[in-house]
């Protein structure tokens, strides 16, 4: 089912940078709890985060305690801020990779796939290249490319069928 709330859609970038190196379960098992440290994952709240707060999170043994991810998903709280304001919401903003419908194949195949221009990777790229995030050190610049990848499957994925 596509994600269009823009507060889901942020907290599922800022987990994935989590995750980054980590097991999902490990993640999965803290969901409730990066929740209550990140403020619901209201991202206004969140861009008001200063140095104090990172150390609280420093603090938090209920998080993962990783000062690179902390700082990015306060600098991605701030960066989801300037692009809802160019672009009117995050949904907006990620979904706009997705291709046209028309250009979808009819058929899905190996061949078809293999084929297809647009791959996470293109997509993750082209999101750091065309907002905020690129002027940030964010989950989309700090993570590695198989995070930045993840991201863009989880928030806008490449349509390889008319069910994503």
């Amino acid at each position: 089912m596509p994600v269009t709330d823009d507060v889901r859609l942020y907290e599922k970038m800022c987990l994935e940078g989590f995750q980054s190196g980590l097991s999902w379960l490990t993640i999965l098992r803290k969901r409730e709890n990066f929740r209550a440290a990140f403020s619901g994952f209201d991202f206004e709240a969140v861009a008001r985060f200063d140095d104090a707060d990172v150390e609280r999170l420093m603090g938090d043994a209920g998080i993962v305690r990783h000062r690179g991810k902390i700082e990015a998903t306060i600098n991605n709280a701030r960066a989801a801020l300037d692009t809802i304001e160019s672009h009117g919401s995050l949904a907006a903003f990620f979904w706009s990779f997705e291709p046209n419908p028309t250009d979808r194949p009819a058929v899905i195949d190996y061949q078809t796939l293999a084929s297809m221009p647009t791959t996470p990777s293109q997509v993750g790229a082209q999101i750091a290249q065309r907002n905020a995030f690129a002027d940030r050190t964010t989950m989309m610049s700090y993570g590695p490319p198989p995070t930045n990848d993840a991201i863009a499957e989880a928030v806008a994925p490449p349509s390889d069928s008319e069910d994503c």
